[in-house]
């Protein structure tokens, strides 16, 4: 139970540690009616060995973890931890598509979308997502860019 719960915090803390990290997107994040959608990407070798293990991803310089989470707005709280559904691609600058599958983690009460692609030092890398909270119909256009290096 101990390592679950250390886990847990290092999947937090890198979760925190990614969104503040790219202070170039304000704060990765987009409303959306009752939910606020916080999305991300970033190379899969800042996770520790160990959460990587425990979620089945794959640690390396030339993957990045797309992550998303959706909060449905509570009043006076910071919102509940709502599952969706998340589909799309990402495009490089050539037009090279690359279909993104997401997966759903629960660690806790929090809830994660995360998806895995491979990179090219430098490559330039531009999302198309569409996001559909549980028990909605209505999707959101999530749409964001970002370049990735391996060094």
């Amino acid at each position: 139970m101990h390592t679950l719960t250390n886990n847990l915090f290092k999947l937090l803390f890198i979760f925190t540690v990614s969104l503040a990290s790219l202070n170039s997107y304000a704060e990765n994040s987009k409303e959306f009616g009752d939910y606020v959608i916080h999305y991300n990407a970033f190379r899969s070798d800042i996770l520790s060995p160990d959460v990587a293990k425990q979620y089945g991803l794959t640690r390396a310089n030339n993957r990045v973890l797309i992550n998303i989470a959706i909060l449905k707005k509570v009043l006076h709280t910071t919102g509940k931890p709502t599952a969706a559904k998340v589909t799309g691609h990402a495009s490089n600058l050539t037009g090279q598509l690359k279909n993104i599958e997401f997966k759903e983690i629960t660690s806790g009460t929090a809830i994660y979308c995360l998806a895995e692609t491979k990179i090219s030092d430098g490559e330039f890398l531009k999302f198309d997502l569409k996001v559909i909270p549980e028990g909605e119909t209505r999707a959101a256009r999530l749409r964001f860019n970002k370049r990735f290096f391996t060094y």
